[in-house]
């Protein structure tokens, strides 16, 4: 048995109890050593959870990725007080008990493994939509691969990636801030693997049922580029963007926050700009996704 510690972070709103004890069932059925769980109320009171689970209540709400570094930081500075950290949606549910054992195998025997992206599957259908397989050929749920992108809701990430390159991007607050993370990481010579034998069972939904999505979705896109890529890139990447955005033909109201977040992407602060070296966009290319698409 490994010896790596795993802890999970799982971030609520406070609005699907029931929900949210099924997932730490499910994590505390988990073999091999206990998982400890940290679940942070964004913005909310955390309802009831089992004894041994740690609780943060937030003031406010902080945001999908602002939320997840305060779960991260009740693990002690970047998480060092466990090796690993699943990062889990609350109304998610653990398909297997053997999920956080396959991971401490993975991290151990792959010491450039920084991230696992797991698969997420509908608990009725057991279909894996298109858009939760981080890669662009995405035909086929079931072939794992290296990738270049992660789940934000279903993945596990070894602490020791934290460290080095840091957190999430709190001022994304919805979006893109796993490809943010997931860009730095491999800049600093970490590897990504989707794994389609760790499943988390999850409702199927559509993104856009968030009031925020088009605006934000676009306004991100923004940060992330002129935060990480070299110069000569951001006009491409967004470029390719424009136009993928324009061929989807969305409705007009979607297609004016799309823009008015393009906008704001421009004119407002995006944190610390550190593009990547051009090793990094060859390996991103190698990888079967170039930082243009």
């Amino acid at each position: 048995m490994s010896g790596m510690k795993v802890g999970a972070v799982i971030i609520t709103m406070g609005n699907r109890p029931d929900e949210l004890r099924a997932l730490l069932d499910s994590v505390a059925k988990q073999d091999g050593d206990t998982v400890q769980a940290v679940v942070v109320g964004n913005g909310s009171p955390v309802p009831d959870v089992p004894e041994g689970v740690r609780t943060i209540e937030l003031p406010e709400n902080l945001g999908i990725p602002g939320g997840r570094n305060v779960g991260i930081e009740a693990f002690g500075p970047s998480g060092r007080d466990v090796d690993i950290l699943l990062f889990l949606d609350d109304d998610g549910l653990l398909a297997n008990h053997d999920t956080a054992e396959l991971c401490r195998q993975a991290f151990e025997a792959d010491h450039k493994l920084g991230i696992i992206s797991f698969r997420i599957a509908d608990p009725e259908t057991g279909v894996t939509q298109r858009r939760h397989v981080p890669r662009l050929r995405a035909a086929d749920p079931m072939r794992s691969s290296r990738v270049t992108t992660f789940l934000g809701g279903a993945n596990a990430v070894r602490t020791q990636v934290f460290a080095e390159v840091g957190g999430l991007p709190d001022e994304f607050f919805y979006a893109h801030e796993e490809t943010d993370l997931a860009w730095r990481a491999l800049d600093a010579g970490w590897m990504i693997d989707y794994r389609s034998d760790m499943v988390l069972y999850h409702p199927t939904t559509a993104p856009s049922r968030h009031a925020v999505y088009h605006r934000m979705v676009a306004r991100n896109r923004v940060w992330l580029a002129r935060r990480n890529l070299p110069t000569l890139l951001v006009p491409v990447y967004l470029g390719v963007w424009l136009l993928l955005t324009l061929l989807r033909r969305p409705s007009r109201p979607a297609l004016k926050a799309w823009f008015g977040g393009f906008r704001e992407g421009w004119s407002t602060p995006c944190g610390p700009r550190r593009p990547m070296k051009w090793r990094t966009v060859w390996r991103l290319t190698r990888l079967g996704r170039p930082p243009v698409i």
